[in-house]
């Protein structure tokens, strides 16, 4: 997943604002000239890297994201964009997504969380901070 951001940030004019992965679902606080488009080529390029990678590791796992016609389905058929209009909706939503680790008991603190835009460590920020 982080390739595909990545990939969006220096070829599609994505800024990533702030995120936390977590073990089934994620949270993306994020800019885009064309929203839509993002999360569609992200959905359809991540997607591609599960299956692929499934087919690879867990073969038997695989047949567990086969929808009624058929298809892997990976994401769900909706997304909950907010649109942020203003900076106390900002913190709002970033606070939230920050937390949610700890809301889920994985860790004491969001900071311990290695996925997440709030810890200084976290292997998706490096790797953004160096380009």
């Amino acid at each position: 997943m982080s390739d595909s951001i990545r990939y969006c940030q220096d070829n599609k004019g994505l800024e990533l604002n702030g995120y936390v992965f977590m073990l089934n679902h994620i949270h993306l606080i994020v800019t885009s000239p064309d929203m839509a488009g993002f999360l569609r080529d992200f959905k359809r390029f991540t997607t591609a890297k599960f299956k692929a990678n499934l087919e690879t590791t867990e073969p038997s796992v695989l047949k567990l994201f086969i929808d009624a016609q058929g298809s892997y389905r990976f994401w769900m058929e909706t997304n909950a964009p907010k649109k942020i209009e203003n900076p106390a909706f900002y913190l709002q939503k970033l606070n939230y997504i920050h937390e949610n680790s700890v809301r889920k008991g994985y860790v004491s603190r969001p900071e311990h969380w290695l996925w997440l835009s709030a810890n200084p460590a976290s292997l998706l920020l490096t790797k953004l901070l160096a380009t």
